[in-house]
This record gives C-alpha cells, structure tokens and sequence, in this order.
C-alpha cells in the first residue's frame, strides 16, 4: 500500500513539471500580446512596448517556476 502511495506521489511531482512549460509559455504570449496591442494603439517612438512586456512577461514566469520548484521540494 506504502509503494502505490509513493508512487503517485512521483506522478503528482512529474505532472507538476510538465505543466511548468505550458505556463511559461502561456505568460510570455499574453504579456507579448498585449505589448503588441499597446504599440498598435498608442504608438510611441522611444519606447516598443511589446520587447518591455515581453521581458516583464519572462521574469514573471522565470519567478513562477522558481515558486512551483520550491513548493515541490518543500513537500518531498
């Protein structure tokens, strides 16, 4: 009973890696998108928004794996 137990642990640790990369990716689209949608409408000739948000977008997911991988090794 104490292996299946472990082993669906492991599963739970594996399904929360995988889903790290969908998420980065997810963040980065939106924040480029909508830097996109702002240099589109509000055009500005010093600044383009969308390398800004994209950046932005980088850091907050970089800073999201960083929280997940944290939360995993915390519950090990």
């Amino acid at each position: 009973m104490e292996k299946n137990n472990q082993e669906k642990k492991n599963y739970n640790k594996w399904l929360a890696l995988i889903n790290i990369p969908i998420q980065m990716g997810i963040i980065i689209f939106v924040f480029y998108k909508l830097g996109f949608w702002l240099d589109e409408n509000y055009a500005n000739k010093k600044v383009f928004y969308y390398k800004v948000f994209t950046l932005v977008g980088v850091f907050l997911a970089l800073y999201n794996v960083y929280r997940q991988v944290n939360e995993i090794g915390k519950n090990s």
